[in-house]
């Protein structure tokens, strides 16, 4: 991990963030606020799940600092509080990407 020795500590913090983003429901909300700041009602709309689902995962991206909250009158707005995640999910990706295009060259047709 860049070379470093980490504390217990740290690697507890870096297992947390794996773990908060190792439920899909989640990944879709920060999909659809990557292009910007959205709604409950407008990410429950798009997601298509229930409002109380939806808070409840927002609160825990919200509480690990992945994104922020802003209220005007009774309508809550959510948006993304740290790009690093895009940068991250993008690795994981490429990576993805690249173990599957090699399984593939290995059944391919000779």
């Amino acid at each position: 991990m860049n070379g470093k020795n980490l504390s217990a500590e740290a690697l507890e913090l870096i297992a947390n963030r794996f773990k908060i983003l190792s439920e899909p429901l989640r990944l879709r909300i920060l999909q659809n606020l990557q292009n910007g700041e959205k709604s409950v009602t407008e990410l429950t709309d798009l997601i298509q799940t229930s409002q109380p689902n939806i808070s409840k995962h927002l609160k825990i991206l919200q509480t690990s600092g992945l994104v922020k909250r802003r209220q005007t009158g009774n309508t809550v707005f959510y948006a993304i509080a740290d790009e690093s995640i895009f940068t991250l999910c993008e690795v994981v990706c490429d990576s993805l990407e690249t173990r599957l295009k090699n399984q593939a060259e290995i059944f391919a047709p000779v």
